[in-house]
């Protein structure tokens, strides 16, 4: 199985096992689909961490089986692939990419699909697309330039040229550099904290965000609005305001 999701205590981990270097074959897309959509569903994963082994997170696509695609192959394949990402981004539920190693092209997408991205200090990222005479088409163009702004962006996509781990991090590609040994350890942590908070609360924080990304100021403030009152018709919240006035702040345990 080339990729696969595990659930522990609140904490699934898609974890993509395609040796040597994670390519992202038509059959891993969809099945990235498919586990993004039951992490989504199962009610015990509560967050999510993107891991793709010691070694690399995801070095793009199989080049070698895009090879063989024609214009018309890929019109008809185009909107699959897209869809793979988007079912990851758009899981309502806290995301922490781990990167090890290469993250191109697609590999540096679907880390982009994250919510919070952790890096080796060995990492190297990059959308190396025009290289091969083409673009991102995973979502590169658009959430690239959202996350790290328009300029910056196409610098990235224009040249094609990997970033070492202390430019992504400048560049705001990457939230966190670590040591190579601790990556993953410190996504699962990252995962499992918020693993133990407030599922719904967490999820309003998301749509808010991301929808009011895509919105104007007045829409955005509509949203949130919206799930701000409707909160208060939750039990995590009575559990959470019950806990401050009682024990003080940051000490509530919810379901």
């Amino acid at each position: 199985m080339t990729i696969s999701l595990e659930v522990s205590e609140g904490v699934g981990v898609i974890r993509l096992d395609r040796p040597p270097m994670n390519a992202l074959d038509i059959a891993t897309q969809d099945r990235l689909r498919e586990l993004a959509v039951e992490a989504t569903d199962r009610a015990d994963v509560r967050t999510v961490v993107i891991y793709g082994g010691e070694r690399v997170f995801a070095a793009g696509a199989d080049i070698k089986e895009m090879q063989t695609m024609d214009h018309a192959a890929m019109v008809a394949r185009s909107r699959g692939l897209q869809d793979a990402f988007t079912a990851v981004a758009r899981i309502p539920k806290p995301v922490v990419a781990a990167i090890t190693g290469y993250a191109l092209g697609g590999g540096c997408e679907l880390a982009l699909c994250a919510d919070y991205r952790i890096a080796a200090e060995n990492a190297k990222l990059g959308q190396p697309e025009i290289l091969l005479g083409l673009i991102p088409g995973a979502g590169g163009t658009q959430r690239l330039s959202r996350l790290i702004g328009p300029s910056k962006a196409k610098d990235l996509i224009f040249t094609g040229r990997m970033v070492k781990a202390d430019e992504a991090l400048a560049l705001g590609l990457v939230d966190r550099v670590v040591p190579a040994a601790e990556v993953y350890e410190q996504a699962h942590a990252w995962a499992a904290k918020l693993a133990q908070g407030p599922a719904l609360a967490l999820r309003a924080a998301k749509e808010c965000v991301d929808a009011g990304l895509e919105a104007d100021i007045d829409t955005g403030l509509t949203i949130e609005r919206g799930w701000f009152a409707g909160l208060f018709a939750t039990e995590d919240r009575e559990r959470g305001m019950r806990s401050f006035v009682e024990e003080g702040p940051g000490k509530a345990k919810f379901l």
